[in-house]
């Protein structure tokens, strides 16, 4: 597949980093089913970038795009209760997470959110920056040993490593295992590239509610990750697991409201498994982008050791309050979100038949929300292909259209994960690029491409060298 590659020019707001060249509909569709690589980016025409409300492709279940902001925070706050989730993503992600909080829906949905919310609130920043710092200096120490050995190594599987023990720690209150950690990210490339909701395929030619088996070795995968999961959560089960606080304590102490009863085993990995993953694999495809970028930019990362000089000194350590005060991160991880979303796509089904703007929509419709496409919309971003994170600097952001910049959806559904990630983000690019610099090894054989989120086609490899004081 062809990718458009812009070089670095004259400074960091004329650099536009990869992205797959669009083509028109009918040879789009071709690529993706030609290709048979489960990338939906390749399924994406010219046209989705310009349209407000239309077709996307041709199928035989009929597939809406929706890139009007009102539309689409419509679809995604659902107030009808005719948008769930889609049945390709549920079924997808069944064998992985079960029916939980993040695929259920209706009475379901509700009464596990009811019993998760507790859980939540153990997730504010500052009761979880310690860990963040803790999976921060086990990262500098091994980047220290590349360093040292001048060793190349894969960004993916770094960011892995770094989000999934920042996780861990949060959530089970123990870092993961190397080991652990290098089974969680094989298995979760495997799902991710194999699962049956990204054959395209299937996408084209199946009826809504089909009935998609996975394969084996899909299974496989899903297996590996939740055995994973359930030994962290048999540290909780045990006799010591009363000596817990954290939010898988918080989960198993969850009660239902009416009935008094707690999640099962099986419900708690489920539970458990959507904040681990949600808080791993979307970390980890952010900062793997981020990291990238940044690689890319030598004059952006002086200016945000600058700023982190100004605000931490050269070697004193970055405390919480300082996160909060280093605006030039900030604005690099927002923009690099619009850029590269870790959600490609948000789809819905429609359940009933209704009109979406002035789009008549059947039963059985996917309808797309793709922030991918809607970040990167003509009508509503500026050179919307181009690294710029000075778009987001107030006398500029005033200017930006509301509801076109959704990292992290919209409505009852949004990620109550945001401001962890934000800060989470913002502390690893400060501590790390303050001490080191990333080489990427082939910028140019670097792509992006899209199946439950957005990564790299291939692991991005790099050698790590000293910052130049």
């Amino acid at each position: 597949m062809q990718i458009a590659v812009d070089p670095p020019l004259a400074g960091p707001a004329a650099y536009a980093p990869p992205r797959p060249v669009a083509r028109a509909a009918v040879l789009a569709l071709l690529r993706a089913a030609l290709r048979g690589d489960g990338d939906l980016l390749s399924l994406l025409p010219a046209s989705a970038y310009r349209t407000d409300i239309g077709p996307l492709g041709y199928s035989r279940r009929s597939i809406l795009l929706v890139n009007q902001p009102d539309q689409v925070r419509r679809v995604l706050s659902d107030p009808e209760g005719i948008f769930p989730k889609s049945d390709l993503m549920v079924a997808a992600l069944a064998p992985l997470i079960g029916d939980s909080i993040f695929v259920s829906s209706g009475e379901t949905w509700r009464r596990q959110r009811r019993m998760i919310d507790p859980a939540f609130t153990l997730m504010r920043v500052n009761r979880a920056f310690p860990a963040m710092q803790e999976g921060a200096a086990a990262c500098e120490r091994t980047l220290d040993a590349h360093v040292r050995d001048g060793t190349a190594f894969s960004l993916d599987l770094a960011m892995s490593h770094l989000t999934a023990d920042i996780i861990c720690r949060t959530v089970f209150s123990t870092g993961l295992q190397t080991g652990a950690a290098r089974e969680v990210f094989d298995a979760f490339t495997i799902f991710e590239r194999s699962v049956a909701q990204v054959e395209i395929r299937r996408l084209i030619m199946d009826r809504a509610w089909t009935s998609v088996p996975q394969r084996g070795f899909v299974l496989a995968a899903c297996q590996t990750i939740r055995r994973l999961l359930g030994d962290l959560l048999d540290t909780h089960l045990g006799p010591g697991g009363a000596g817990f606080d954290d939010i898988a304590a918080s989960v198993i102490a969850a009660r239902d409201d009416f009935t008094r009863t707690a999640f099962s085993r099986e419900e708690l990995i489920d539970q458990l498994g959507v904040l681990f993953l949600a808080g791993h694999e979307t970390s980890a495809s952010a900062l793997t982008w981020a990291f990238f970028l940044l690689a890319m930019q030598p004059p952006l990362v002086a200016r945000l050791r600058a700023e982190i000089h100004a605000v931490a000194g050269a070697a004193d350590p970055i405390d919480f309050e300082m996160t909060r005060h280093l605006p030039t991160i900030r604005n690099i991880f927002r923009e690099t979100l619009r850029l590269y979303p870790p959600i490609t796509f948000l789809p819905r089904v429609a359940t009933a038949p209704t009109m979406i703007g002035h789009r008549r929509v059947r039963r059985g419709a996917l309808v797309m929300v793709a922030p991918w496409v809607l970040h990167r919309h003509a009508a509503y971003w500026r050179d919307p292909h181009v690294f710029d994170p000075d778009r987001f600097l107030p006398e500029r952001e005033a200017a930006l259209t509301p509801g076109a910049y959704i990292p992290y959806g919209l409505g009852p559904r949004v990620c109550a994960g945001a401001a962890f990630a934000q800060t989470e983000a913002v502390l690893l690019i400060a501590r790390l690029f303050r001490r080191f610099d990333l080489h990427v090894l082939d910028p140019a054989g670097v792509r992006p491409a899209a199946r439950l989120t957005t990564r790299p086609n291939e692991q991005i490899m790099v050698r790590a060298t000293y910052a130049r004081p």
